[in-house]
């Protein structure tokens, strides 16, 4: 779960930087979207990473980072950005949503697996 949290906490570093990486710095409404919704997945994934358990579906943490993850698929073409700015942001929009649908579900798994297993030795 930790290294999930970690890898999408520097996904959302790349966000923050990727303005200027792909050099879409004059577009401010794209700069500014990224920027903070950049900021808002690197703070909640690193305060996901460092919590005590950040897995489950109700950790707000990784909620967040979820939704920012779905924004970065929309937000190429809601800004119009080039190809590469598209793809990038894509797939790493993908990426974040997937490593929090899963840090969300191995709680549930684990869940399950261990209530089942209590009620066959009870």
């Amino acid at each position: 779960m930790k290294w999930r949290n970690g890898l999408a906490a520097l996904i959302g570093v790349w966000f923050i930087l990727s303005p200027w990486v792909f050099h879409y710095s004059t577009h401010t409404g794209a700069v500014w979207t990224s920027v903070v919704l950049g900021a808002i997945q690197l703070i909640s994934s690193a305060w996901a990473t460092f919590k005590e358990d950040s897995s489950g579906w109700a950790v707000w943490q990784t909620w967040f980072s979820l939704i920012m993850g779905a924004w970065f698929i929309v937000q190429p073409f809601a800004f119009s950005l080039g190809i590469g700015e598209m793809w990038t942001s894509v797939i790493l929009g993908a990426i974040t949503i997937v490593l929090n649908l899963w840090t969300m579900a191995v709680r549930t798994d684990s869940d399950s697996h261990s209530s089942s297993h209590r009620s066959m030795h009870a």
